[in-house]
Formats: C-alpha cells, structure tokens, sequence
C-alpha cells in the first residue's frame, strides 16, 4: 500500500481553527489549506479580516482559500480585490453562481485575467467545468474546486467526473483540480486516481490518517473490544 506520502495529488487541509491551522502548516504532507463562510462560523470567526490577517502571519508559505460573502457582483469582486491584496500565498475562492443561479464566470474571467488567483467553488456539474475552463487565464494560477463528495451524496460515482474535468482543464497548465467536499481517508485514492492535483480534506477526516495502512485483522480485534467493553460501561443485562 503507498505511503501517503507517495501520492502525486496534493493534500490541503480544509477548516478555520486557527490553531488547527497553525498545527495542520507543520505537517510536510500538508501543502496548503481552504477555508469558506460556513467553516468560518462553525470555528467561532468574528472578524474575518483579523482571522486571515493572523492565519496569514503564521502560515505565509502555503497557498490558502479565503471565499466572498457577498450575493452582489459589484460588491463580490470589491471583496476579492481585498482578500487578494492580503498575500502572493492568497487564493480568492468564488461560488460558480450567486444564490440566484446567475454565473459568476464574468467577474472570474476579470479578476483571472488582472492577475488575481482565484479558487472557483461549489462545481459539480462538467458543464461548469468547461464554462469556468474558458473563464480562466492562461497566465493566472487558479483552482477549479469540484465538489466530488456532494456527487456522491446524490448516488453519482464522483470518479469519472473528476476524470473527465481533468481533461477539460488540460490546456490550462496554470489551472489546477480540487477534489472538495472529502467525505473519507479513500477519497484521497480517488482523487489520485482521477488526477485531481490537489484534495482538501476537513480536519475529523485528517485525524483518521492515523490509520492509513492499518492492519485490517487488529482492527477487527479492536472493534470486538470496543463493542465488549460499551456493553460492560451500559451496564446491559437480559
């Protein structure tokens, strides 16, 4: 069984705790890292631009994704201008729509083509893929964040998905493949599979490295013991 650190696609860690953050950057298999509005919440973010200002500080050698909040074009593009302007490490991440279903590929054709490295997010559809391929510019660093896992929560086996995006993004050398929305350890096997350059995984999957190779008999063992000492500690009789 590889090493995880044999794989060819990258692993960014996907949250925003600082202070797993901070950790997380210590770790050489740990190439970067993504954030968005709702993890930001979920981790007790208050102010926005004093988080990444501090994340930024700590971890200045590592590309991260920091999303727009604003369901306005106008005001969308006047907030990737700021967050752009924090780092070179910095990657904007844009939604593929406002709530309103309308396509957010105009204002990505013009912050990519201004040098801004943008991170389009919440794709989940090949059509997107070809739409936000034709955004990009060839000359601006730039992920296009494919939302694998939310695939698969639909039935859909996200592989061949993330494959044929792969293609799609094949004449950009400067447009990179993000398996997001990990739901698993494996999804990382998958994302190599497909090609994918880069898979962000949440901080709970992470901490499951731990178990990357283990012997699958002792974790059987561990199992059974697990099962027998919740039954002694409920107490259960018949």
């Amino acid at each position: 069984m590889k090493l995880i650190t044999d794989f060819s696609v990258r692993i960014f860690a996907d949250g925003a705790e600082k202070a797993a953050m901070q950790e997380l950057a210590k770790k050489h298999f740990i190439k970067g890292f993504t954030t968005n509005p709702t993890l930001m919440r979920k981790g007790g973010v208050g102010d926005y631009k004093v988080f990444a200002e501090e994340v930024l500080a700590a971890i200045p050698d590592k590309p991260i994704s920091f999303e727009v909040f604003s369901d306005d074009f106008v005001e969308m593009e006047r907030q990737a201008q700021t967050i752009a302007s924090w780092g070179e490490n910095v990657y904007v991440k844009i939604p593929i729509t406002n709530t309103k279903g309308i396509s957010s590929l105009p204002l990505v054709k013009k912050l990519a083509s201004g040098g801004i490295k943008v991170n389009v997010t919440a794709i989940l559809t090949l059509t997107q893929v070809k739409e936000t391929a034709e955004a990009l510019s060839p000359k601006t660093a730039s992920v296009v964040s494919v939302f694998a896992g939310r695939i698969a929560d639909t039935g859909r086996d996200p592989v061949p998905v993330m494959k044929a995006a792969r293609k799609l993004l094949a004449k950009n050398k400067k447009a990179e493949l993000l398996w997001a929305s990990t739901r698993e350890i494996f999804n990382i096997m998958q994302a190599e599979e497909a090609g994918c350059h880069i898979i962000t995984v949440p901080n709970d999957i992470l901490k499951k490295l731990n178990k990357w190779g283990y012997d699958l008999e002792k974790l059987s063992l561990d199992t059974v013991k697990m099962f027998y000492e919740d039954g002694l500690k409920a107490g259960y009789k018949l």
